[in-house]
């Protein structure tokens, strides 16, 4: 469960209080509306300037360390999580901390590859990858920890129609709860629940549909 009480961050996010239950949570609005800085302060990659953010009753400003093992993020970019020469050795980075035996590490590694089909991708190297291919072994790595839950933000931006949907698809999929920062509306409606952000605030805050609707309406 995700809750802010009272959270803001300066001017960029007006207070907000508010509870995330839904296993579907999808967030718009326009650049620069703060959907992003209202994604990243569940997981502590912005702090609130004022009120909480708790994930699970954990504050992600007290227990960031143990809020980051329940919740993974998923940049737009993917080049900005993929760090190692290969894709095996970037999912074997994201084990180290579960796995301190480096045969069980690359074990694990290989399981998550073929979760999610990419075996063959294995000794590739991170720099030969097909945009989709990149976003799906970023998202591969950030569930290799198999987090509570998932921040996706803009993940489908930078990918053709038929990698967005491959995408999309996969991450309304997952068992893990996923905030969904998107401008792909119809994704968004496939959600159980979407705020519209406008302005440093929360619009609209409800079924998806009629948040669609809202946003196309008065933002």
């Amino acid at each position: 469960m995700i809750e802010f009480d009272q959270a803001a961050v300066s001017k960029r996010l007006q207070p907000a209080t508010l509870t995330l239950t839904e296993r579907h949570i999808g967030v718009i609005g326009l650049n620069g509306s703060g959907k992003s800085t209202l994604a990243r302060l569940i997981n502590g990659l912005v702090e609130p300037t004022s009120g909480r953010v708790l994930v699970d009753g954990l504050d992600t400003t007290k227990d960031g360390p143990k809020v980051r093992r329940k919740v993974g993020f998923l940049f737009t970019d993917p080049s900005a999580q993929l760090v190692m020469p290969t894709v095996i050795e970037d999912i074997t980075l994201s084990l180290r901390n579960h796995h301190k035996n480096k045969h069980e590490r690359r074990e694990a590694a290989l399981a998550t590859l073929e979760r999610f089909g990419q075996t063959d991708l294995a000794e590739r190297s991170v720099h030969q990858l097909s945009g989709g291919q990149r976003q799906l072994v970023a998202l591969a790595s950030v569930l290799a920890i198999e987090p509570d839950v998932l921040i996706a933000d803009e993940p489908t931006t930078l990918l053709d129609l038929r990698n967005a949907r491959l995408v999309g698809d996969l991450l309304l999929s997952l068992e893990q709860q996923l905030v969904l920062v998107t401008h792909d509306l119809d994704l968004a409606a496939r959600c159980e629940r979407v705020l519209v952000v406008h302005e440093g605030a929360i619009q609209f805050d409800g079924d998806p549909f009629e948040a669609v609707r809202f946003y196309r309406a008065n933002v």
